[in-house]
Order: structure tokens, then C-alpha cells, then sequence
């Protein structure tokens, strides 16, 4: 779970492979919203630290990652896109 200014913006389900986003505005492109550019950079560094290990993400809100517009927003904060979703390694 992630918590920007309070508000949950991320919810990463167990295992890691569905992401669910709260974006700051429904219509809001998630590549310019601020809270969610940040919470996938604070989701990274968790991860990067090793407090999650290697995590694919294959769905954002119940899309696939890959096609997601969420997608480029965690590729921006470090993921790579793989075969089977979004990656990060620890």
C-alpha cells in the first residue's frame, strides 16, 4: 500500500502481480498526475531495498500492465516491460 499526502494512491495485491491505482481525478492522464508519479517511485525504491523482491505487475486496474496507461508511468519509475508484465528486481 502506498500513501501519498494520506490517501491511498497504490495497493499493490499479495504476490504482486495486480496493482490498483487511485488516480488524484478520474479523467486524469496518470503519466502527469504528481500523486500517482510518486507513488510509483516510492513503490520502486521499496522494491529496489529489497522489502519486496522482484515484482511483475501484469494488471493495473484490471488491464493488462503492458497496455495500461498506468504502464508508462511504472516504466518511468523503473520498470521494464517483460513478456509477462512490468518488472523490477530488487
Amino acid at each position: 500500500m502506498v500513501l501519498v499526502d494520506g490517501e491511498l494512491t497504490l495497493y499493490m495485491e499479495r504476490g504482486g502481480k495486480t496493482l490498483l491505482a487511485w488516480p488524484s481525478a478520474p479523467d486524469t492522464d496518470p503519466t502527469e498526475d504528481t500523486r500517482l508519479h510518486s507513488a510509483a517511485e516510492a513503490l520502486a525504491a521499496a522494491a529496489r531495498a529489497g522489502s519486496l523482491g522482484t515484482v511483475t505487475v501484469e494488471r493495473v486496474n484490471g488491464t493488462a500492465a503492458l497496455t495500461s496507461p498506468y504502464g508508462a508511468l511504472l516504466e518511468s519509475a523503473g520498470f521494464i516491460a517483460t513478456p509477462r508484465g512490468l518488472r523490477l528486481r530488487a
